[in-house]
């Protein structure tokens, strides 16, 4: 599958980035699907539900499922992180995985960046980032685009994988 990235340091606006991002292209009628990480913990279920009892109680995975979604919860329960690659094998084929964070590992990647964050580009120490999405001017080696140019990002990021 077709893999690309968005990252940047906390507030850089990768989150609105990615949401447009899914939206133009599928827009242009890719099939896109997403995998965002978290470094602290977090919850999508809720406590009383079903599926938060049946968890609690010491499933291993917990499967929701009707008519317009399915999600599936897995409990490490002190195992390991999974790889990224371990992720993406489990995930249905699609045409492109956008994938929030994940700055250290190797896929082509765009980093977005606010200049009032203060915090340095991640770009020139990393080849694995392509280009940059910043609302600042920037100088680089590798092209710079508007942060809010998501249709100039997202012919990039489809020309980059082949798409």
């Amino acid at each position: 599958m077709r893999l690309y990235g968005v990252t940047g340091w906390k507030n850089s606006g990768k989150t609105g980035l990615m949401e447009r991002l899914v939206t133009e292209i599928t827009g242009r009628g890719f099939r896109v699907s997403t995998i965002k990480h978290a470094h602290h913990s977090f919850d999508v279920d809720q406590e009383g539900r079903d599926s938060f009892r049946h968890r609690t109680a010491g499933a291993h995975e917990v499967m929701l499922a009707s008519r317009n979604r399915t999600a599936l919860m897995t409990e490490l329960r002190g195992e390991a992180e999974p790889t990224l690659d371990t992720l993406i094998a489990r995930m249905a084929p699609v045409d492109l995985i956008l994938i929030e964070g994940y700055k250290r590992d190797r896929h082509p990647k765009i980093e977005a960046h606010r200049g009032e964050t203060g915090q340095p580009l991640i770009a020139p120490d990393d080849p694995t980032i392509r280009a940059v999405a910043s609302d600042s001017r920037l100088s680089l080696d590798r092209p710079v685009f508007d942060l809010d140019d998501t249709a100039a990002i997202a012919d990039f990021v489809l020309s980059e994988v082949g798409l």
